[in-house]
């Protein structure tokens, strides 16, 4: 009796797999395709469990992506902090005209405060450079300078022509030492030396002044000049 039981018993087991698989798809909430339909109970079950692990691995990919969505967002407010902050809402932003005004009126205060500044320290730099500058020395250009100066013949007296060179005076004018160079057929030339400042005396000049003699002298050259 107890065997025909258990055949009896097993004679509902298309039923009890049907309920058994009901279960499953109402505890996972999914519902397995009519095609599986004909997989025997534990191949149903271990497609139930494949599909409630899928649903698991789901769930914490889903959390995994949620953390890295709320990490990003917190890189990007400290990111934002550090060039400068947020920006700030527009109401702030759009302060009102006449206190833009002030702003510039202020800054453009500072700005010529320190152009004022930066001109006084530069005029008295000037100012100290230039009277340093005049109280040192200034270096005056001279030259020396050796006139040939030729009479007319041999009877030309060269003590008078020499006395009439040496007459002329000029500020920046200084006689040197003169001798005669015989230069042929009796004629001497009288060499004469003098030292010159740049700025006052000219050299053409005074060699015309030196012809203007005309009693004694016939031409008048540099025959040497060196500056001092």
């Amino acid at each position: 009796m107890s065997a025909l039981a258990m055949e009896s018993f097993w004679l509902n087991k298309s039923a009890c797999d049907d309920a058994e698989r009901a279960y499953y798809e109402k505890l996972s909430g999914c519902k397995v395709d009519t095609l599986v339909t004909g997989l025997s109970s534990s191949e149903e079950m271990a497609l139930v469990k494949k599909l409630n692990a899928l649903e698991t691995e789901n769930k914490q990919l889903k959390k995994v992506t949620d953390d890295l969505k709320a990490l990003v967002l917190s890189l990007e407010a400290r990111v934002g902090s550090l060039e400068g902050g947020k920006p700030a809402p527009a109401k702030a932003a759009a302060a009102p005209a006449a206190d833009d005004d002030d702003d510039v009126d202020l800054f453009g205060s500072e700005d010529e405060e320190e152009s004022e500044e930066k001109k006084r320290i530069t005029e008295e730099r000037l100012k100290a450079y230039h009277e340093k500058k005049s109280k040192k020395p200034q270096v005056i250009a001279k030259t020396s300078v050796l006139f040939d100066v030729k009479p007319w013949d041999d009877e030309t007296d060269h003590a008078k022509m020499l006395e009439a060179c040496k007459g002329i005076e000029m500020d920046g004018l200084v006689w040197g030492a003169s001798k005669l160079v015989a230069i042929g057929y009796g004629i001497k030339k009288l060499q004469i030396m003098c030292t010159v400042e740049d700025a006052k005396v000219s050299i053409e000049e005074l060699g015309e002044m030196m012809e203007a003699f005309e009693d004694y002298v016939q031409s008048v050259d540099v025959a040497a000049m060196n500056k001092i």
